[in-house]
């Protein structure tokens, strides 16, 4: 069996006057995340593995934030796109795993909804999506809630029957 593994990380800066899209889903807080499209770290982190595990350069190579045309993008969108440039290189997710890094707002409660909202998007069963979120223990930019955080690690499979 032909594998690749590769990784993704993101960070985007806390704000007032934005809304807060993690993997996907709205959350209510009082801050959003700033960047160019919505600024999902999570779904951008996950684009960013998979582009790795193929080489395949980094989502700003695809959606370039100098590009009017992704402002205020849905990155479930993009990450559609990235999965369609993944398939006709010839390889399938096998899984995916993340974790959210953040002090605020507990994210427990809209992990399901994010791993079915992304697991629908990449036509996979929810359970080849992994999402975990947790702390930075009050440490750093995410400790000190000035930012939230992503890590991802995608494995994807050859397409290939001879692999």
């Amino acid at each position: 069996m032909n594998i690749r593994i590769g990784n993704g990380y993101d960070i985007h800066k806390l704000v007032t006057g934005r809304r807060l899209i993690l993997g996907g889903v709205e959350i209510p807080h009082e801050l959003g995340l700033l960047g160019h499209s919505d600024a999902d770290v999570l779904t951008h982190a996950i684009m960013d593995a998979m582009l790795g595990a193929l080489s395949l350069g980094d989502i700003g190579h695809y959606f370039p934030p100098s590009d009017p045309k992704w402002a205020g993008a849905d990155s479930l969108v993009l990450l559609n796109q990235v999965n369609q440039l993944v398939q006709t290189n010839g390889w399938k997710i096998g899984n995916i795993d993340s974790v959210i890094v953040a002090e605020r707002p507990k994210l427990k409660p809209h992990i399901k909804t994010m791993r079915d909202r992304l697991a629908s998007t990449l036509e996979l069963a929810p359970d080849q999506i992994g999402v975990k979120a947790t702390t930075n223990e009050k440490l750093g930019p995410v400790g000190r809630e000035e930012g939230i955080a992503a890590y991802a690690v995608a494995l994807l499979v050859s397409n290939s029957p001879n692999s």
